[in-house]
């Protein structure tokens, strides 16, 4: 991946700029002390071509040199950035992909809080009577809904084709639920019509609440097999419950 000067971000130049400052300074110093040095070593005093090449040297030569490598170092870092992004990222919903997903939710365990499994209702038939473009479209609006009801730090991952997965840090049953539902409302509410026929989009989401440490996999099973429970109730609703309430669900499975 190609990264131009022109897209680094303003700070990164007053970086690159501070450091190449500060190097000219201590470059310089350098250079002045061992000028002095050699001179005394002839037993002559530091004159004016032996002052002027001490100065000019770091910033004619060190300068120039040390802005181009650390301008070089910040596009590199930046473009291993952008590709840690990309690896990171779903294309079509800019969420987090299965793999990011659960392993940035798996490493944040420690501290109780839910996960949600979010469901699209009918969505083999959007894309059967609408086309997969639309389907995808359908997709990109629901992502969309979920990101803007979800709290400013929860995660937010595409987990399956139509499911998509929401990791809620610190967050007790009476949250959950709330999130859950502005999720479900939400998306309800989209003004999905392509080709001018409003097609009414709904999720199903089930989900799991965890005091204290609990593994990944035991985590989105609850989940799972809650959004397995209100698929068979009907759909478009929702279904949370506490991991350590139902733990005769878990010896079940």
């Amino acid at each position: 991946m190609n990264v131009s000067l022109r897209d680094l971000p303003g700070s990164v130049w007053a970086r690159v700029l501070a450091l190449t400052a500060a190097f000219l300074v201590v470059s310089t110093l350098a250079s002045l002390a061992l000028s002095e040095i050699i001179m005394r070593l002839f037993d002559r005093d530091l004159n004016g071509p032996a002052l002027v090449a001490a100065l000019a040297l770091p910033l004619l030569l060190g300068g120039p040199l040390s802005l181009m490598h650390l301008l070089r170092l910040s596009q590199l870092r930046l473009a291993n950035q952008q590709l840690e992004v990309l690896a990171s990222t779903d294309s079509l919903t800019c969420c987090l992909n299965r793999r990011a997903f659960n392993g940035l939710v798996g490493a944040r365990l420690d501290a109780g809080g839910a996960l949600l499994v979010i469901d699209a209702d009918h969505f083999k038939g959007i894309n059967d009577h609408c086309g997969h473009d639309r389907g995808d479209e359908a997709l990109q609006l629901m992502a969309d809904a979920i990101r803007a009801n979800v709290r400013e730090n929860d995660i937010v991952g595409r987990i399956g084709g139509e499911e998509f997965g929401v990791y809620l840090q610190r967050a007790g049953l009476a949250t959950a639920r709330s999130v859950a539902e502005r999720v479900r409302s939400a998306i309800r509410s989209i003004d999905f019509a392509p080709d001018g026929e409003r097609i009414p989009l709904s999720v199903s989401i089930g989900g799991a609440v965890y005091d204290g440490r609990i593994g990944f996999t035991q985590l989105f099973r609850t989940a799972d097999q809650r959004l397995y429970q209100v698929k068979q109730a009907g759909r478009n609703r929702i279904d949370i419950i506490k991991v350590e309430d139902h733990a005769d669900i878990e010896r079940a499975a």
